[in-house]
């Protein structure tokens, strides 16, 4: 499973505020802890200006990997800013994201094919953002098209089916499972990806929304999130959904992160 740190992200409020007063300490912080908690990426996001997000983005990226080794996923809805970023990033970094539509998804595909990155690419074109698993496939499978028309290996694509509020659409958590079973069988090299948090927006206990949608999503074949390391209780959901899915071998990881005492008792 691999785990994308989603702490360093300007919409929250106090991470906004330590960008914007350039407080590396506390920057440093956040991702020493998502890293030792077992991140395999920290997202970085500025969540700043169109106009300084760019300037905003590299000292983002310098401040977090002058603490830590774990490679960045550069999280922008702008173009600039992401190039900014990779172009500060030491080793290969993971970009997020692209999407289908058609002034969007060349420019971020060849951004990431120009820096060697991975790339998250979320089932979202021109039409708007899908309802269904079956416009969510072939989204899916038009990135996927895409992305190897640019030369890039499936295994470097993260598709996103984008998960959205039961809260708000109750039938979304089921929608998308749905989606990520299909994506699975269609497109078996791809990597299935997910904003884990969203799916218990303003409902309450939503880290037991979290873990409970993350261990039915890995069961339909969700390999990666983005999602709260810090959090003991999900990343233990991640140790018992990888055993029960196959994908840990003699159950070793369990094991060891049991003997570690990271598992809930």
């Amino acid at each position: 499973m691999v785990i994308v740190g989603e702490k360093i992200n300007g919409t929250s409020k106090r991470v906004r505020e330590a960008v914007l007063a350039r407080d590396e300490e506390f920057i440093r912080e956040l991702a020493r802890r998502q890293a030792e908690a077992g991140a395999h990426y920290l997202d970085v996001n500025s969540g700043t200006e169109m106009g300084r997000d760019a300037d905003d983005m590299v000292w983002l990226v310098k401040t977090v990997q002058s603490e830590v080794e774990t490679p960045l996923c550069i999280d922008s809805p702008n173009p600039q800013a992401l190039e900014a970023g990779l172009e500060a990033h030491q080793g290969r970094a993971l970009v997020n994201s692209t999407t289908a539509e058609a002034d969007r998804m060349d420019l971020v595909i060849g951004l990431a094919r120009k820096h060697d990155a991975r790339l998250v690419a979320l089932t979202l074109d021109d039409q708007g953002m899908p309802s269904g698993a079956e416009e969510r496939l072939t989204i899916a499978k038009r990135l996927a098209e895409a992305a190897v028309g640019a030369g890039m290996s499936l295994d470097d694509l993260f598709i996103d089916p984008l998960v959205r509020a039961v809260g708000i659409e109750n039938d979304q958590g089921a929608a998308v499972l749905e989606a990520i079973g299909r994506i699975r069988e269609a497109l078996p090299e791809v990597h299935i990806i997910c904003g884990l948090s969203n799916i218990s927006f303003q409902m309450p206990l939503r880290s037991l929304l979290n873990r409970t949608f993350l261990a039915m999503a890995m069961a339909r074949g969700l390999d990666a999130a983005i999602m709260d390391p810090l959090d003991a209780g999900l990343m233990a959901t991640v140790c018992a959904g990888e055993v029960l899915a196959g994908r840990d071998d003699m159950c070793m990881g369990y094991l060891q992160a049991y003997r570690a005492g990271k598992l809930e008792q």
